[in-house]
C-alpha cells in the first residue's frame, strides 16, 4: 500500500547538511497498525509528516498503491491527501469557534458530502463516542480526553484508508489514553491502516508492528504478536 524508497530529509546549515531522516526504506501493508518509536529528535514526526503527505521537501520515492507521490501534480496530491488520509494530533487542533458537531462536520464540507449524508455520518460518530449530549459544546468546554475523541471522530468522518496519529495520548492521563488506544484498536479491526508516533511503549502493544528510529534511521523493525 505504502512504500518509501531511500528517503532522505535534511536541512542545510551554514557549514554542513544535517539529516533528519537518512536512507529510509519502508513498506506498510493495508490494514497494518504501525507504531513509530524512538528518542526525541529520532525523526518520528518527520517521517509521519512525509507518510501523511504533509511534507514534500525530501528526496527519494514514495509510492501509494501504484502512484508515485513525487510525480503527482499538486491538485492530484491534494485530492489524495483529503480522500485517503485522516490526521490526529497531540494538540487536538480543534477549531475553538466551532461546536463539537461543526468540528466533526468540517472535513465532510471540504469533500462536498451531501447534507443528509453528513448528518447521518455525524450522528453515528457522536453515538459511537458517547458525545451526543455534547454536540453543541465548544472545545473549551470539554476535557482533554473528550477533545481528543472529537479529533478522532473528525479524522475518521471521511472514512480514510490511512489514519496518522502524532503522540495522540501525550496530553492525556492514563485512563483517557487507554480509551483512545482502544478506539484505535477497534478502527484497526475494521480495516483502517493506522500509523502512530509515540513515546509510550504501552501504546505500541495495541498495534501489529513496531519501528524503532534512531538518529533518523530505522534501527529495528519488529512484529508485535
Amino acid at each position: 500500500m505504502i512504500e518509501l524508497k531511500n528517503i532522505d530529509k535534511f536541512i542545510e546549515s551554514r557549514f554542513q547538511r544535517i539529516f533528519l531522516l537518512k536512507g529510509i526504506n519502508l513498506t506498510i501493508q493495508e490494514g497494518e497498525f504501525v507504531t513509530l518509536m524512538g528518542p526525541s529528535g529520532a525523526g518520528k514526526s518527520t517521517l509521519l509528516n512525509i507518510l501523511g503527505l504533509l511534507d514534500e521537501d525530501y528526496s527519494g520515492d514514495f509510492l501509494f498503491g501504484e502512484k508515485n507521490i513525487r510525480q503527482m501534480k499538486e491538485k492530484e496530491r491534494s485530492s489524495l491527501h483529503k480522500s485517503e488520509f485522516g490526521y490526529i494530533f497531540q494538540a487536538y487542533h480543534l477549531i475553538d469557534e466551532l461546536t463539537v458537531y461543526e468540528n466533526i462536520e468540517t472535513p465532510l464540507l471540504y469533500r462536498k458530502v451531501a447534507s443528509s449524508e453528513r448528518k447521518s455520518i455525524i450522528a453515528e460518530l457522536l453515538d459511537r463516542f458517547n458525545m451526543v449530549a455534547k454536540k453543541d459544546l465548544f472545545p473549551a468546554q470539554l476535557s482533554g480526553g473528550q477533545q481528543q475523541l472529537v479529533g478522532i471522530a473528525r479524522a475518521i468522518a471521511g472514512r480514510p484508508r490511512v489514519l496518522l496519529a502524532d503522540e495522540p495520548t501525550g496530553n492525556l492521563h492514563s485512563a483517557q489514553a487507554k480509551e483512545i488506544m482502544e478506539v484505535f484498536q477497534d478502527l484497526h479491526r475494521e480495516g483502517t491502516t493506522i500509523i502512530q508516533a509515540t513515546h509510550a511503549r504501552e501504546n505500541a502493544d495495541y498495534g501489529t508492528r513496531l519501528i524503532h528510529l534512531v538518529d533518523g534511521r530505522i534501527d529495528r523493525d519488529e512484529k508485535i504478536s
